[in-house]
């Protein structure tokens, strides 16, 4: 992530100018079982999608706040990117997905016993959300339902 002073004159500004929120309570649930006990799903803010999904569209100026499931059997190196950030450098991830989305890691950790299992879905959102109203009221909920009807003990979360 670059720092401010190094960005171009138009980002500057929108930094600058930008309305953040500020909010006075935290989503945190203490677990209530260990790992090992765990149904687990990731959820991504890459803008990751398979190849049969519509891509976010970066063309939304207040940000693509949709989701997209992403099945536990996908092969991770074949997801497609569709973020719309400037500032974000993908690089690495082109490389290997696995660092915006290490569903591999997890199941390594699910074959060794570290955590119970793998929910058969995962989501991914647009990670650039200059205005987060609807992803807040609408798509964030609609996903916290998916995951708790699923049984999802915990979210793991690779914000970018």
């Amino acid at each position: 992530m670059p720092a401010v002073d190094e960005l171009d004159l138009k980002l500057r500004i929108f930094m600058k100018l930008y309305r953040y929120r500020r909010y006075d309570t935290t989503p945190h649930t203490p677990l209530q079982r260990p790992l090992t006990e765990c149904r687990v799903a990731l959820v991504t803010t890459a803008g990751l999608h398979t190849a049969s999904q519509e891509p976010f569209d970066d063309h939304f100026m207040s940000g693509d706040y949709s989701y997209r499931e992403i099945p536990n059997t996908v092969d991770v190196q074949a997801l497609t990117t569709a973020h719309s950030s400037t500032v974000y450098d993908q690089t690495a991830s082109f490389a290997d997905r696995n660092l915006v989305f290490p569903l591999d890691r997890f199941r390594e950790l699910e074959r060794t016993g570290k955590i119970g299992e793998l929910n058969d879905r995962h989501f991914s959102f647009m990670g650039s959300q200059p205005a987060p109203g609807r992803l807040i009221k609408r798509t964030a909920p609609e996903v916290a339902a998916h995951l708790k009807a699923d049984g999802v003990h915990v979210a793991f979360l690779t914000p970018v």
